[in-house]
């Protein structure tokens, strides 16, 4: 569904059904800030209370674990974004709705 790291495809390279309607917009990024905030909060805390590590060390190995959770969860959020869209027929996946011009 992806070519690149967050870029859509226009169509399906399998099916040929068009994607370029999506509109994921930032909500994946919110969902992993808040699914990697909420994973990482608490393991910083039981590290720090169980090893005492030095700040600095800390610091470094969490930084690297965020950012590695980041970039490996937001194309697959992107993905479930786009795919929840097509599945409830939003954004304009699904039939054209054909209507009358007003008169």
């Amino acid at each position: 569904m992806l070519k690149g790291y967050l870029k859509v495809r226009d169509t399906c390279a399998v099916c040929g059904e068009e994607l370029h309607h999506h509109r994921a917009d930032d909500g994946p990024a919110y969902l992993t800030i808040l699914i990697v905030g909420h994973l990482m909060a608490p393991l910083i805390l039981i590290a720090f209370m169980r090893w005492r590590p030095d700040p600095l060390i800390l610091a470094a190995v969490f930084s690297v674990g965020t950012v590695a959770l980041s970039l490996w969860l937001l194309p697959r959020l992107k993905g479930a974004f786009v795919a929840v869209q097509w599945a409830k027929r939003m954004h304009g996946f699904g039939d054209p709705v054909l209507t009358t011009p007003a008169e």
